[in-house]
């Protein structure tokens, strides 16, 4: 599944940054829709889950989240639709890394503020996770100080602030170089992570 995410990233990126003729693209476009046409037939019905494995107990590697969730919209290897981001743990907490391309635009130049709540989403979520507090986002917001550049390397970094009983509330920045361009907050509900995979 891993090479035909990748293809299909790949077909996006191009449909973004082309300047096909009409009659190539309407070419194109029929080959695409007989291969989807090929996929369709794969579907099963009723679909199956999305995670391959169960979520990983708290306090766990950041990377097994991206393990456990395969076809997640933000980190899933098998999604295309999926951010270019790495996680890794810290002494601190949790970052993430990579590099937002073309179909990750939004004002000229600059990356999506709705493609950087998903990755602060993600990545604050790994933060909670290595403190043994993960559950779901009740609360992000985050404060866009200056463009976050396309095409250029990121690094998002986050930490838990401070846990309050079943909530904690977590804090990051990304960073390009050595400018931060965006602070986040979140707050999160703690939750038993066989109750999140049930």
């Amino acid at each position: 599944m891993g090479t035909l995410a990748d293809a299909v990233r790949r077909l996006v990126e191009l449909t973004v940054t082309c300047d096909v003729p009409a009659g190539e693209a309407d070419a194109i476009a029929h080959d695409l829709r007989a291969s989807a046409d090929r996929l369709s037939q794969h579907v099963p019905s009723p679909l199956h889950a999305r995670y391959l494995t169960a979520p990983a107990p708290a306090g766990s590697d950041p990377l097994t989240m991206q393990d456990s969730m395969p076809y997640d919209v933000v980190i899933g290897r098998y999604n295309p639709l999926a951010l270019p981001l790495a996680l890794e743990a810290t002494a601190r907490g949790a970052r993430g890394t990579g590099r937002f391309t073309k179909p990750y635009e939004g004002g000229p130049g600059w990356v999506h503020g709705a493609v950087i709540a998903a990755a602060f989403d993600i990545v604050l979520t790994a933060a909670n996770r290595l403190e043994g507090a993960a559950g779901p986002t009740r609360q992000l917001s985050m404060r866009f100080r200056r463009p976050t550049r396309i095409d250029e390397e990121c690094l998002l970094e986050a930490w838990v602030d401070h846990r309050d009983g079943n909530r904690v509330v977590s804090k990051g920045r990304l960073l390009q170089g050595e400018v931060t361009t965006v602070e986040a907050e979140g707050e999160f509900a703690v939750m038993d992570p066989e109750r999140i995979g049930r």
